[in-house]
C-alpha cells in the first residue's frame, strides 16, 4: 500500500513524461555560458540556442528571457544578442564581471524547459589611476623629522585592477627632499633635512602610472608639505652680521660687538650701546622661546648690573681712573628659559674715554675749490695758489687741535654719487674724466666724531676750470683785482684828507683856547669873563706855573721872575721855599698898577690844557721815585706849584710852551 507521498510522486513522474513527450520542441537545450567585451556596441553576438524548436516557425513555442541583467540582453531567433546603446555601455566596473539571467521556454503557455544565461564581461583597460583623496591632503612635518624616514604614504587605485608604480616628478620645485624607494608601495621618504628657517612649505608633484598595461596610463597629484618649526636653533643676538651663505640660501651671522663711551664722571647711569639695544631672539621664530640674560664676565664687582630680562645694563660706580682701565669688556649671555643648554655669547665693550667739552668745528662755512679738466681718471681738488685743499675740522679737546678719530664724509645727492670722495685726512678726489668744464658743484662735508658722536658741517663748492685756465691765487680775479685797488686806494685818500682836516680842526681849536688867561679861568670857573672875585686869594693860572726839570728848563729870570725854582732836577720845590711873585693887575681893581696886591687877592684859576696835563705825566715819571716816596704823607711837595708871575712874562711862557708842544705834536 502506497503512501500519500509516493502517490504525489508518481503522479509528479507521470505528468513530467507526459509533458517531455509533448513539448518535444524545447528539448535539447542547455544552460548557456559566454563571454563579451565591456564598452561593446549595441546588438554585440553572445550565444546561440541550441533547443529544437524554433521560435520563429510554424510551432508554437515561446522563449523569455527573465532575471537580474535580463535587461543587457535580447533574442533574435535563437540567438542571444547584447542590449546596449550609446546612453547605456556595458562597463564591467559598474556592472560586474558577471551577467546573469535566465532563458524559459514555453509551449501553449506551459513552461516546458528553463536554462541559465551566464555573460562573463571581459575587462578592458578603459580606466586610469585615481588617487585617494586623504592620502594627499596637505602634510605636516616637523622640521626635526630625522632624514631617511617615512614622512607619508600615498595611494592610489585603478577601476581596470591594474598594477600601479608611484613616482615622484624631478620636475616639482622641492622634488629633492623626499625620494621613493618602492615603487609600488607609495611610501613617501625624506631625502635630506628640513628647515623651518630657510623654507616653510615645499611643494612635489608625483605620479600613479599602470606599468602592466599598453596604455600605461597614469594619473598626477600635487602635494603640500608644511614644514613646522622646531627648537633646533640658538638664540642670536642682533643685529645679525652675515659672513657666509651656502647655496640654500641660508645666512650665517656671527654676534655684533657692542660699544659704548662713558667718561670718569658717569655713573648710575643706564649705559645706551652702539648697535643698540643690546638684544637677542630665538632662532626658532615661530616658537619665539623667551630668553635670560646675564653677565658671564667683565661685571667688575657688580660695577655694571644687567636686566636679566631686558638686557639693559646700568652702571653703579664712577671709574676712579681711566688711565688704569681704559675699557671693560663684558661677556653678555642669552640663553632659552625652556632649555639653558641652548644659549648664545656676545661682547659689549666700555670704553672710559676724557671728558668731551668741544664739539668738532670748521675753521670756515664753505671751501672754494678748483679742478682743471683732464683725462685722468682720478684727481685732487686744489684751492687758490694751486695749493691742495685741505678740509679738517678743530677740536678743542686736543692740544693740536687735530682729533684722531675724526671721520670725514660726503653727504650723497644724485649729482655727486661716484663723482667724488674724501680721505681720512680730509682731501677730496674727484673722477675728472667724468666731469665737463664749466661745471660747478656743491658738496657737503660731514666731520663726525667717533667717540662722542657729534658732528660738524661745512661747504666745499667745486669749479671745474678749462685745461687751459689757470688756478688764481686769490680770491679775487684779474677784474676784481683792479677794482678792489681802485677801492683801497680812494679809501686812502680819503683817510688823509679826513686826518688832515682833523689836525687843522685841532690847530683851530687850539688857537680859540690860547685867549687871556683871566678868560680861561673865568670859563674854567664858570662865570661870565667880567665877573671877578675880590673876596679871595687869586690863584695862579696853570700856564704861569715855572718849573725846571731835564725835559724843559724855563728861567724864571728870562720871563721876567725875580727868582727860579730851587731844587734837584725832576723835584718840585716846596712852595713855603718860593719868594712870592708879585700879583697880576686887574683893570677893574683901583690898585692896579700900583705894584702891589692885597693878601687876600687870588688869580683866576684855569682848566689845565691835555697838553700841561701830558708835561705833568712826563715830569712825574721823570722824578725819582725814593725821593718823593721818602718825604711824609703831610709833608709832601704837590706835583705842580703854582706862581704868579708878571702878566707879559706869564704870557710869554705859555706861548713858548704851546709852540713847542704845537711842533711836537704836528712832527
Amino acid at each position: 500500500m502506497l503512501n500519500p507521498w509516493g502517490l504525489f510522486l508518481c503522479q509528479l513522474a507521470i505528468n513530467t513524461s507526459y509533458h517531455v513527450i509533448k513539448a518535444s520542441l524545447c528539448l535539447g537545450g542547455s544552460d548557456i555560458f559566454a563571454t563579451v567585451s565591456e564598452n561593446r556596441p549595441v546588438g554585440e553576438f553572445i550565444a546561440n540556442l541550441s533547443i529544437v524548436g524554433d521560435p520563429t516557425g510554424v510551432n508554437s513555442i515561446r522563449l523569455c528571457l527573465t532575471g537580474e541583467n535580463a535587461n543587457w540582453f535580447y533574442l533574435e531567433g535563437r540567438t542571444i544578442r547584447l542590449n546596449s546603446s550609446i546612453l547605456r555601455v556595458l562597463d564591467r566596473e559598474r556592472q560586474g564581471s558577471v551577467l546573469m539571467a535566465a532563458l524559459t521556454c514555453y509551449e501553449d503557455d506551459i513552461i516546458q524547459s528553463e536554462y541559465r544565461v551566464m555573460v562573463e564581461i571581459l575587462n578592458e583597460n578603459d580606466n586610469k589611476p585615481r588617487f585617494l583623496e586623504k592620502t594627499i591632503q596637505p602634510r605636516y612635518i616637523s622640521e626635526l623629522t630625522a632624514v631617511n624616514s617615512v614622512v607619508f604614504t600615498v595611494k592610489a587605485i585603478d577601476a581596470d585592477g591594474d598594477t600601479i608604480t608611484y613616482i615622484i616628478d624631478s620636475a616639482s620645485p622641492d622634488a629633492s627632499y623626499f625620494r621613493i624607494d618602492l615603487p609600488n608601495s607609495g611610501k613617501v621618504i625624506l631625502d635630506k633635512p628640513l628647515d623651518y628657517e630657510t623654507k616653510t612649505k615645499l611643494q612635489l608633484v608625483i605620479y600613479a602610472v599602470e606599468t602592466n598595461t599598453k596604455e600605461w596610463y597614469n594619473t598626477s597629484a600635487s602635494l603640500i608639505v608644511n614644514v613646522e618649526d622646531g627648537d633646533d636653533h640658538y638664540p642670536q643676538f642682533l643685529p645679525c652680521t652675515p659672513i657666509s651663505q651656502d647655496h640654500n640660501h641660508t645666512v650665517v651671522c656671527t654676534n655684533p660687538i657692542y660699544v659704548v663711551n662713558i667718561t670718569e664722571k658717569d655713573q648710575d647711569m643706564l649705559l645706551n650701546f652702539s648697535p643698540g639695544p643690546i638684544h637677542a631672539e630665538d632662532g626658532d621664530r615661530s616658537l619665539d622661546t623667551p630668553l635670560l640674560y646675564s653677565i658671564l664676565s667683565g661685571a667688575d664687582k657688580n660695577r655694571f648690573q644687567i636686566d636679566n630680562q631686558t638686557a639693559e645694563i646700568t652702571m653703579t660706580k664712577r671709574v676712579e681712573n681711566r688711565h688704569m682701565t681704559p675699557i671693560f669688556r663684558l661677556r653678555i649671555m642669552a640663553s632659552q628659559l625652556n632649555d639653558p643648554k641652548k644659549y648664545s655669547v656676545a661682547t659689549a665693550l666700555v670704553r672710559v674715554l676724557a671728558e668731551n667739552r668741544f664739539p668738532p668745528l670748521f675753521n670756515r662755512t664753505t671751501y672754494k675749490g678748483f679742478i682743471i679738466e683732464s683725462s685722468s681718471p682720478a684727481t685732487l681738488v686744489s684751492t687758490y695758489g694751486n695749493e691742495v685743499l685741505f678740509i679738517q675740522a678743530i677740536d678743542q679737546d686736543f692740544v693740536d687741535g687735530v682729533n684722531p678719530k675724526m671721520h670725514y664724509s660726503l653727504q650723497p645727492t644724485r649729482a655727486t654719487t661716484g663723482l667724488y670722495h674724501i680721505t681720512e685726512e680730509g682731501v677730496i678726489i674727484a673722477k675728472t674724466d667724468r666731469l665737463r668744464s664749466f661745471d660747478r658743484l656743491i658738496l657737503e662735508v660731514v666731520a663726525m666724531d667717533e667717540e662722542s658722536g657729534e658732528v660738524a658741517k661745512a661747504s666745499v663748492d667745486i669749479e671745474l676750470l678749462q685745461r687751459s685756465q689757470p688756478i688764481p691765487w686769490t680770491p679775487f680775479r684779474d677784474m676784481d683785482v683792479r677794482i678792489a685797488g681802485g677801492i683801497m686806494g680812494g679809501m686812502l685818500l680819503l683817510l688823509v684828507t679826513t686826518l688832515f682836516l682833523l689836525i687843522r680842526w685841532a690847530k683851530r681849536r687850539r688857537r680859540r683856547q690860547r685867549q687871556t688867561p683871566s678868560g680861561r679861568g673865568a670859563v674854567a670857573l664858570g662865570k661870565h669873563l667880567k665877573v671877578v672875585n675880590s673876596g679871595r686869594p687869586m690863584i695862579p693860572l696853570v700856564e704861569e706855573v715855572s718849573y725846571q726839570n731835564e725835559g724843559f728848563s724855563i728861567d724864571y729870570e728870562a720871563s721876567g721872575g725875580s727868582g727860579s725854582l730851587f731844587g734837584r732836577h725832576g723835584v718840585y720845590t716846596r712852595k713855603q721855599s718860593l719868594i712870592p711873585p708879585p700879583p697880576r693887575c686887574h683893570s677893574s681893581h683901583p690898585d692896579c698898577g700900583s705894584g702891589t696886591v692885597t693878601g687876600d687877592m687870588l688869580p683866576i684859576l684855569a682848566a689845565p690844557e691835555p697838553l700841561v696835563k701830558d708835561l705833568t705825566a712826563a715830569l712825574i715819571s721823570n722824578s725819582r721815585k725814593d725821593d718823593y716816596d721818602t718825604a711824609s704823607e703831610d709833608d709832601q711837595v704837590p706835583l705842580l706849584q703854582y706862581q704868579d708871575v708878571e702878566g707879559g712874562n706869564a704870557a710869554q711862557v705859555l706861548s713858548e710852551t704851546n709852540q713847542r708842544s704845537s711842533k711836537q705834536m704836528t712832527e
